[in-house]
């Protein structure tokens, strides 16, 4: 049987940090689905589209992903799409206390599914999305947190 990741977000924008994680994430598993969903508890920067556009173009040398998005519970979405795994990144201590929450629920949800924790490499622990879309609306440079093909979509949604 096929082994099936799901790591799942909002990307918006994708990040250096994200992009590190599903390389080390191909590694383990058969496929990787990068599931992007609109997080009714954010304003999105981008659009769903310009969110799938981001993510496809920065891991073109990839071959052993998808790039889906959703608008479902995330056990239905990985019941649907044959996986076992969510993968879920921590950058800091205080992400674990939410993500062991979420992790938990998931599991009373689907008791099949299992939850990988993974941490980033060093050099992009303290890249979020959040400060991405923060140094662009202040006029910074973002070119070392983004791959320059997700740096030219934000400035050409921020400009809009």
């Amino acid at each position: 049987m096929k082994t099936i990741a799901i790591y799942p977000g909002s990307f918006d924008p994708i990040t250096n940090g994200h992009i590190d994680l599903i390389h080390r994430a191909c590694k383990l598993f058969d496929e990787v689905i990068i599931a992007i969903t609109q997080n009714a508890s954010k304003t999105s920067l981008l659009s769903i589209d310009q969110r799938i556009e981001a993510v496809e173009t920065s891991i073109t040398s990839i071959s052993n992903t998808r790039v889906l998005s959703f608008n479902s519970l995330l056990v239905d979405f990985a019941r649907d799409h044959n996986a076992q795994i969510i993968i879920r990144g921590l950058r800091a201590v205080s992400d674990f206390e939410y993500e062991f929450q979420l992790s938990g629920m998931n599991k009373r949800l689907n008791p099949r599914i299992e939850t990988l924790f993974m941490t980033p490499s060093e050099e992009f622990a303290n890249i979020s999305s959040s400060l991405v879309r923060e140094i662009l609306s202040l006029g910074g440079d973002i070119s070392a947190f983004v791959p320059a093909s997700v740096e030219k979509i934000l400035h050409s949604s921020s400009t809009k």
